[in-house]
């Protein structure tokens, strides 16, 4: 039997809370979007001013991100005319992502999910979604300090 960790909602809001803010600082509105290990959406938002056209984006850069299990950006070189993996961002309906801004949220070695942004460039996509990812990797090392700290009676 196969044990799995997955993403809620208030993980989600962790990270699109921080990947907006990452967003506002750079002045660049964006959609983002979270999804579980398997690719499926948990939360979405559009900041105002996001692009239409990039909620789709967002979300397939997650979708990629998580069930790939490697950054959109990877995808990039290896999928250009000439490549081992040329025409692969036609696979899966058009699903996947080869542009930077998809990246995987991994916890003790696993990838747990996805976090997927668009409106800015590439560059600004990823490190929004990055900002994102390391500021719930952040908020789980906070909370297994506490638990850490507090004896078990006190939990229950």
């Amino acid at each position: 039997m196969h044990q799995l960790t997955r993403l809620d909602f208030e993980d989600a809001e962790i990270i699109i809370g921080a990947a907006a803010r990452k967003a506002s600082e750079i002045g660049v509105p964006m959609c983002i979007a979270v999804t579980d290990e398997s690719g499926n959406l948990v939360a979405f938002r559009r900041m105002r001013g996001g692009k239409i056209t990039s909620i789709t984006i967002a979300i397939d850069k997650a979708f990629t991100a998580a069930a790939a299990q490697r950054a959109t950006r990877d995808y990039g070189a290896a999928s250009q005319p000439g490549q081992l993996a040329y025409g692969i961002n036609s696979a899966i309906g058009g699903r996947l992502m080869v542009v930077g801004g998809g990246v995987p949220i991994v916890v003790q070695g696993m990838v747990v999910g996805g976090v997927g942004l668009s409106s800015g460039t590439a560059d600004q996509d990823e490190a929004c979604a990055k900002a994102g990812v390391d500021a719930f990797l952040d908020w789980l090392g906070s909370e297994q300090l506490l638990r850490d700290a507090v004896p078990p009676s006190e939990v229950d």
